[in-house]
């Protein structure tokens, strides 16, 4: 018997596969940060999964800081790395995460007991109010992709500098700086790629269409990405291979707007 051949994983699913994977990664360690400048985010903005390692990394980083304190003031290593100067470290971050996190936990659950409350629970929120005497901040995406990442990042430094936090944590915030711009660049991506898809449809339509009639031209080849179609060809072969073609089109729409509607 026959065994059908296996489905090959189209290379837009793997993309996908890998935006998802990054956006997670960088939405768990910009979280704590994140919580601190959207106070107005929603029930839902943040994925469960999410919520729960970036409470672990919490849980463990201070660990981990002071576990690399206590080597400095070892044996060999005494004097190769200096003491950390500041007067706040991870571990007073990690306390402030936990803190915050639970003063919103009862304006997330008032929401969740009172729906109507909440007009959309995937949203993050307005910006803190101080950013709007920033240039450019009444653009939602410009705020999101420059704006907060790069506050966040310049007052780490202006905050080891002036030896307020210590360069542990201005390391850590200057990481989920990085972190929280990807993560708001994927969604702009994601949201770009939706309507890009939509108005590509607008072309792509006439070129199949055209091309069922067998009246497509160099250019319609050029616009599908296809080689001419000899006119040897019997008509019902051709109709076979432009409906799958048109299939394989329009199977990009749905997929688009599912991993839009899940950002």
């Amino acid at each position: 018997m026959e065994q059908p051949p296996q489905q090959q994983v189209p290379l837009e699913q793997m993309q996908n596969a890998a935006l998802n994977f990054v956006s997670a990664v960088c939405g768990i360690v910009a979280m704590p940060v994140e919580i601190l400048i959207r106070w107005q985010y929603g029930t839902r903005y943040f994925p469960i999964p999410v919520v729960f390692f970036s409470a672990v990394m919490m849980l463990f980083l201070p660990l981990f800081s002071a576990a690399v304190d206590s080597i400095s003031h070892i044996g060999l290593f005494r004097g190769l790395v200096p003491p950390p100067a500041g007067m706040f470290g991870v571990g007073a971050f990690s306390s402030l995460y936990f803190f915050v996190s639970f003063l919103h936990g009862f304006r997330l659950w008032r929401r969740m007991v009172y729906m109507e409350l909440e007009q959309h629970s995937l949203y993050e929120g307005p910006p803190l109010p101080f950013l709007l005497l920033v240039p450019g901040s009444r653009s939602f995406w410009f705020t999101r992709l420059v704006i907060e990442p790069a506050l966040i990042f310049i007052a780490a430094g202006l905050l080891e500098h002036t030896f307020i936090i210590q360069s542990g944590l201005a390391t850590y915030l200057r990481f989920a700086a990085i972190a929280l711009g990807m993560k708001n660049f994927i969604g702009w991506y994601r949201a770009w790629e939706y309507l890009r898809n939509i108005l590509d449809a607008r072309v792509i339509g006439p070129c199949i269409r055209r091309l069922v009639e067998d009246k497509a031209t160099d250019e319609d080849h050029n616009t599908l990405h296809l080689a001419k179609i000899p006119k040897s060809i019997p008509a019902d072969i051709r109709q076979e291979a432009v409906s799958y073609i048109a299939r394989a089109r329009c199977a990009e729409m749905p997929n688009t707007q599912e991993d839009t509607n899940r950002e």
